[in-house]
C-alpha cells in the first residue's frame, strides 16, 4: 500500500515537540500491583467551606461592590457582641474565599489535614492574610473539619501608577496542616468478606494476571476478575479479621499491565505521546512546506522645483514562493515505535506537520493505535 501525505503550510517554528516513546526500555516491565490498582473504599473525601480572610494590605474585596463579603463581615461581627447594621464600612482588608480540602482515608479526630484557599471576590492579592475559623462540609452535609490559620502565596502582585505586574495567581493560596479534623468517616476494613482492587486504567488483560499473580501467592483461588477494572478478593479464612495484612501482602507483587495502542495529541502546545505497542502498516510519508515571503520597499516622487507636482509615495512589493519539498520516506510493516519516530523523525519536519502526518495515516487504516486529541 502506498501513501502519500503532502502537508503544505505557512509558519514560524517556534513549537517545541514533544515526543514520549512509552515502554522503550525492558520488553517486560513490570509494576506493584500497589501501583496498578486501588483498594474499594479506600479514599479521600473532598470537603468545602466559605469564609473570610483578614488583614490584608488594602487587596481585599471592595465591599461596595462585593455584598456577600460585607453580609459575612456584619455576621461576624455581630456574633463577636459588635453591632454595625446601619453603618458605613470601608475597609479593604477582608476578602471572601473558598476553602477547598481532601479528607484523607482513615483520618482521625484531631490530625491535621492541608487546605486551599481561593478568592471569590475583586480581591487582588491574599499575601499576608488570615484565614478565620471556617468549617469545612462534605457532600452529606456535615461539618468534617474546621480550618484556620495563615496564608502561603505562591504569586504576587505590584503596581504602580502607570504600570504593574503579576507572577502567579496572588488570588490562591494554601495552609498547610491548616484544618483540624473534627468528625471521622467510619469504614471497617477488617471486617470485609471481600476486597475490591479498582484497576486504574481498565483492561481485561491486566487484571486477569494481578488476579493470577494473587492466587499464585495464596496458593488458591481467591481472586476473580469480575470486569475490566476490578479484581475481587474473597478474604482466606487465615486472613479473617485482618484484611489489612492480607492487602500488605499482595500490594508488592509484580504483574506486567498490559495497555491498548494509543496515541495522544495535544494540538495546541504540539504534544505528541505515542505508546509502545503502536504499529505501523507499510506506508510511504512525503512532507512539503511552502513558504510565501513579502516585502515592502515603497519609494518617494518628489515633483521638480517650482512645479505644482505633489509628492507621492509609490508602492513596491516583492512576492515571493518557496517550496521545500522533500522526498518519500517508506515506513515499513509492522515497525516498532523507536522506527517509527526514527523515520518520521528523519523527514525533517515539525510538531504540527508530525500531527497531521499521523492523523492522515490512521485515515488511511495504516496504524493500528487509538489516536485521541486533547
Amino acid at each position: 500500500m502506498l501513501f502519500q501525505v503532502i502537508h503544505r503550510a505557512t509558519r514560524a517554528a517556534t513549537t517545541t515537540l514533544v515526543l514520549m516513546a512509552l515502554g522503550l526500555g525492558p520488553a517486560h516491565a513490570t509494576s506493584r500491583i500497589k501501583d496498578l490498582a486501588n483498594i474499594e473504599g479506600v479514599r479521600q473525601n473532598q470537603l468545602i467551606g466559605y469564609g473570610l480572610v483578614v488583614g490584608l494590605n488594602g487587596t481585599g474585596d471592595t465591599l461596595n461592590n462585593i455584598p456577600f463579603t460585607r453580609q459575612s463581615l456584619q455576621a461576624m461581627l455581630e456574633r463577636m457582641g459588635v453591632n454595625i447594621r446601619g453603618a458605613t464600612i470601608r475597609t479593604g482588608n477582608v476578602a471572601a474565599v473558598m476553602v477547598t480540602g481532601n479528607l484523607p482515608a482513615f483520618a482521625t479526630q484531631g490530625t491535621r489535614m492541608d487546605v486551599t484557599v481561593s478568592a471569590m471576590g475583586d480581591s487582588k492579592n491574599l499575601q499576608g492574610g488570615t484565614l478565620l475559623v471556617t468549617p469545612l462540609l462534605g457532600a452529606d452535609g456535615n461539618v468534617y473539619a474546621v480550618a484556620q490559620g495563615s496564608l502561603a502565596i505562591g504569586g504576587f502582585a505590584a503596581e504602580g501608577a502607570a504600570a504593574s505586574v503579576t507572577r502567579g495567581v496572588p488570588t490562591v493560596g494554601r495552609i498547610a496542616n491548616g484544618a483540624i479534623i473534627e468528625r471521622e468517616v467510619e469504614f471497617a476494613l477488617n471486617r470485609l468478606p471481600n476486597v475490591r482492587l479498582a484497576l486504574r486504567n481498565a483492561d481485561f488483560t491486566t487484571a486477569k494476571r494481578i488476579a493470577a499473580a494473587v492466587n499464585d501467592f495464596l496458593g488458591t483461588k481467591t481472586a476473580e476478575p469480575v470486569d475490566p477494572s476490578t479484581v475481587q478478593l474473597s478474604i482466606p479464612a487465615e486472613f479473617k479479621g485482618n484484611v489489612v495484612a492480607l492487602l500488605t501482602e499482595i500490594e508488592q507483587l509484580q504483574v506486567e499491565p498490559d495497555l491498548a495502542a494509543k496515541i495522544v495529541i495535544d494540538e495546541r502546545s504540539g504534544i505528541i505521546v505515542m505508546g509502545r505497542d503502536v504499529r505501523v502498516a507499510t506506508v510511504a510519508v512525503a512532507q512539503g512546506n511552502l513558504t510565501v515571503s513579502i516585502s515592502e520597499s515603497p519609494q518617494v516622487s518628489q515633483p521638480a522645483p517650482l512645479s505644482r507636482g505633489q509628492t507621492v509615495v509609490t508602492p513596491r512589493t516583492r512576492v515571493g514562493v518557496q517550496e521545500d519539498g522533500k522526498k518519500l520516506a517508506l515506513v515499513k510493516d509492522g515497525v516498532s515505535l523507536q522506527q517509527l519516530v526514527d523515520g518520521l523523525n528523519g523527514l525533517g519536519i515539525g510538531p504540527r506537520d508530525l500531527i497531521s502526518i499521523l492523523q492522515a495515516i490512521k485515515a488511511a487504516g495504516a496504524i493500528q493505535a487509538d489516536i485521541e486529541v486533547m
